[in-house]
């Protein structure tokens, strides 16, 4: 059983840095993706950020140059560096990995940017 934790969601005003993690314990041999998505209010989930085992990234436009994925094999755990936040990234965010084939997720923080 594979379980993710997020935490470092909470309320901050627009302009500010928050940085999210992503804990995951249980059975996993290699993370072989760890990715970041958030579903707004009222609308659908959406891909924010992703990494592969190999480091390469990718962005949505609407993040890019202002988040950063990272990832920690030693500590399974996995980090989105959110800087210069605005009312449009209000949201609740999720943390995925995709290991041994399979794709796990977690609870979901949320994240909500006053302006």
């Amino acid at each position: 059983q594979v379980q993710l934790v997020e935490s470092g969601g909470g309320l901050v005003q627009a302009g500010a840095s928050l940085r999210l993690s992503c804990a995951a314990s249980g059975s996993i041999p290699s993370i072989n993706t760890m990715g970041w998505y958030r579903q707004p209010p009222g609308k659908p989930r959406e891909q924010v950020a992703i990494i592969r085992s190999g480091g390469s990234t990718n962005y949505a436009d609407s993040v890019k140059d202002r988040f950063t994925i990272s990832l920690d094999n030693a500590k399974n755990t996995g980090y989105l560096q959110m800087n210069s936040l605005n009312s449009e990234d209000t949201a609740v965010y999720y943390c995925t990995i995709v290991t041994a084939g399979y794709r796990y997720w977690g609870q979901g923080t949320q994240v909500t940017v006053s302006s």
